[in-house]
């Protein structure tokens, strides 16, 4: 491991990586090996299993046997919840949080790229670029662009940093969203923390730092390899999770309205594992989203790999 990151007041700025996980335990080893040897001295990473716990735990003890600083610990189901988790796991102090799935790679060089962000001594909060096998989820705007309740849709979660401090003044994800929550809003969860961090924190929304397009993490598409009726399951749940986080979060009617609309030519816009008829229980979600409830539909937990 290299040197720790410190700001101009001498606090030690660190990351603090929180992963959730169900136990996909090939994945994690792919994971914390692809963050073997980028961890500078004072980084942690947490796991927090919601399924096969005890082999977690083993897998943990193996790569800090190998000097790579992991925490093993547990939670119940619900990626928010996991996340909370997590960054309570964390030793004291203040930390520089990220929240990577667990089937996240980070390519040679990517920490470095984020330690020269984060070294800024007037670092707050900041976005990076995430890749599925098809290419960019997202595209982040330029630097020096500021934060507003538009652009904060092309981050997603595990593409976050935020100063610890901030996260715990608006108390962490809302655990009554996102994936494996109880309620039928099963996505949205990191945009709703930044734009509750927003309205709490307005100063971020000058000094957000839009990292590199180059800075990038690795994973794989919402719809991969799952079937037709998990995979639209899947788009119907995150519909109703976007949806609701535009009501929820004063969004335009106008806006609101196009976005629904919109659902339809999902399966159109997007490429393969992705259909046209996707673009149905797209559209159907978002209805449910933004009208705040649901039609007929029991399962309503979104599907996981």
């Amino acid at each position: 491991m290299e040197r720790s990151s410190r700001s101009a007041d001498g606090d030690i700025m660190n990351l603090g990586l929180s992963v959730t996980t169900l136990g996909r335990l090939d994945a994690l080893r792919t994971l914390l090996s692809s963050l073997e040897g980028q961890l500078r001295d004072g980084d942690v990473v947490v796991l927090v299993a919601q399924g096969k716990q005890s082999e977690v735990a083993e897998l943990a003890a193996e790569f800090v046997a190998r000097g790579v600083p992991v925490i093993a610990t547990e939670s119940a189901r619900g990626a928010s919840l996991g996340r909370n988790t997590g960054v309570a796991a964390l030793p004291p102090g203040e930390f520089v949080l990220a929240f990577p799935n667990d089937n996240t790679v980070f390519p040679a060089g990517t920490l470095d790229d984020i330690h020269d962000a984060i070294d800024d001594p007037d670092f707050v909060a900041g976005g990076f670029t995430s890749w599925d096998e098809r290419g960019p989820k997202t595209t982040l705007p330029p630097a020096g662009t500021p934060l507003d309740r538009y652009n904060v849709w092309t981050i997603i979660e595990m593409g976050i940093l935020l100063r610890r401090s901030l996260f715990d003044t608006v108390n962490g994800f809302d655990e009554s969203i996102g994936p494996g929550s109880v309620s039928p809003w099963q996505v949205a969860e990191g945009t709703d923390l930044l734009l509750r961090v927003m309205r709490t924190h307005p100063e971020i929304i000058d000094r957000f730092s839009w990292l590199p397009h180059s800075v990038h993490v690795d994973g794989i598409s919402t719809g991969f390899g799952l079937t037709d009726t998990d995979r639209r399951r899947k788009l119907r749940a995150y519909g109703r999770g976007t949806g609701r986080a535009f009501a929820v979060h004063g969004y335009p009617v106008w806006w609101r309205a196009a976005f629904v609309a919109a659902g339809l030519l999902y399966g159109v816009r997007n490429p393969a594992p992705i259909r046209a008829a996707d673009g149905w229980p797209m559209f159907v979600g978002r209805l449910e989203g933004t009208l705040g409830r649901t039609f007929g539909q029991k399962r309503m937990v979104s599907t996981t790999r």
